[in-house]
């Protein structure tokens, strides 16, 4: 993961070996004033797609890239089909994990953009958009799910933090001595806090479950996670399904207003607790990255490779862009997955594709960034393997077993039938079809 990206080539030769993807006999000038619109969400509150407009525009002056405010959520994709349905879409829009991808690329919705990617080296995710030979997006960022833990609150309790050993049951047993701790202590905070995504459970237990395999409809993988799960609801240790999703709470309000000790969560979540700190939204604490729970031992310790999830946030050209845009859009790609790009988004605390030692540097060099060596390690070091495997079945099995996670979670039904029942489902409503 640390292997150096090759330096993107120049500003005008980018334009100009990008032309030749762009089809048609007429000329296009790569120094002629041109803007693209790039699609995102909560322009407001993620500053990520202006970094990156911003950071263009200095290397390509005449380029301007417009922003398109889009919902955010599981709204941003239906939004996005609808308007490259309608024509509507804009020239450059944002893949938010791999769930849909398949959808956009089978459906004639992404541009061939080999060409732009020529340049940019090993780039791990960059796979992940391929098809028969061909790139149909490319990755500006990759988080990968850790663990956040408050470090005041575990003194409060008298545990101890985590130190990179852990397994899921010491993740549960520190949960349930952190919520007797503070309780003791004369704290209403909770041990941990489970956000309501099904991520929170589904990924990390298709990630390290050794043969799981999300396309097999086979979903028994996921029985221990559940019942974890169910466990610390149980005890208090953290807030139930139902209270979250019944009282709205935010996984935002519930670590950063010290609320919990604990949150399992991807590394955006750095930016957004920064940011948060700044308003006055979050408090003011010390706080600590650590590697997610394991599996087992085999992977934990600092000198093993934790393993976790991520899907890589890509980008993807509107196929019905005009020939004179096509080229810089493609530039645009370059940059967004090169290092330039990722030193930049570092800057505001985000992950960008490629982690490379001046990545973590500049991330760490943020005010407010825990500083210790595993919150460096956990960050820096993991093998990430994807949510969502790209397949024309991935997103009819994730929306199944979304039912699924909140039919067990609400304690509406068991743990074995609501398993049993999504295979059934799988096989005859998904796979089968």
């Amino acid at each position: 993961m640390k292997r150096a990206i090759p330096a993107v080539i120049s500003a005008a030769t980018a334009l100009t070996l990008v032309l030749a993807g762009c089809g048609g006999d007429e000329p296009v000038d790569p120094n002629a004033p041109v803007t693209i619109t790039l699609g995102g969400w909560s322009l407001s509150s993620t500053p990520e797609f202006k970094a990156l407009a911003d950071g263009f525009k200095a290397t390509h002056p005449n380029v301007t890239v417009e922003l398109k405010e889009y919902a955010a959520g599981n709204d941003y994709d239906t939004q996005m089909i609808t308007d490259l349905a309608a024509g509507t879409a804009p020239d450059v829009y944002v893949m938010k994990n791999l769930k849909n991808f398949y959808t956009y690329q089978s459906g004639g919705q992404l541009l061939d953009v080999s060409d732009a990617t020529s340049g940019l080296g090993s780039v791990p995710a960059l796979a992940s958009y391929q098809v028969d030979g061909k790139a149909y997006a490319v990755p500006y960022r990759q988080d990968s799910w850790v663990l956040f833990y408050n470090t005041e609150l575990f003194a409060k309790a008298k545990v101890m933090p985590p130190d990179g050993s852990w397994t899921w049951d010491d993740y549960a047993d520190a949960a349930k001595r952190l919520h007797a701790g503070l309780k003791g202590a004369g704290s209403n905070a909770t041990g941990a806090y489970q956000h309501i995504f099904q991520s929170t459970v589904q990924g990390f237990a298709l990630a390290q479950t050794p043969d799981a395999d999300l396309l097999s409809g086979d979903f028994g993988y996921l029985k221990p996670y559940y019942e974890r799960s169910l466990d610390l609801q149980a005890a208090g240790a953290q807030p139930t399904f139902g209270t979250a999703k019944t009282n709205k709470l935010t996984y935002q309000a519930q670590f950063g207003k010290q609320q919990s000790a604990m949150l399992l969560m991807g590394t955006w979540y750095v930016a957004t607790l920064l940011n948060q700190r700044k308003s006055g939204d979050a408090d003011t604490f010390q706080w600590g990255i650590a590697p997610a729970p394991q599996f087992d031992k085999s992977t934990t310790g600092v000198s093993a490779t934790p393993v976790t999830f991520g899907d890589p946030t890509g980008l993807g050209i509107n196929p019905k862009i005009s020939k004179s845009k096509a080229a810089a859009a493609k530039a645009f790609l370059g940059y967004a997955a090169g290092p330039d790009a990722g030193r930049a988004l570092a800057g505001i605390g985000i992950t960008p594709a490629q982690v490379t030692d001046a990545v973590t540097a500049t991330l760490f060099g943020l005010d407010g960034v825990p500083q210790d060596d595993l919150s460096k390690f956990a960050y820096s070091t993991h093998t990430i393997k994807p949510e969502n495997p790209v397949s024309k079945h991935t997103a009819g099995l994730q929306n199944l077993l979304n039912e699924t996670h909140s039919a067990i979670l609400s304690d509406s039904e068991g743990v074995d039938a609501a398993l049993s029942e999504a295979q059934t489902r799988a096989k005859n409503e998904v796979l089968n079809q």
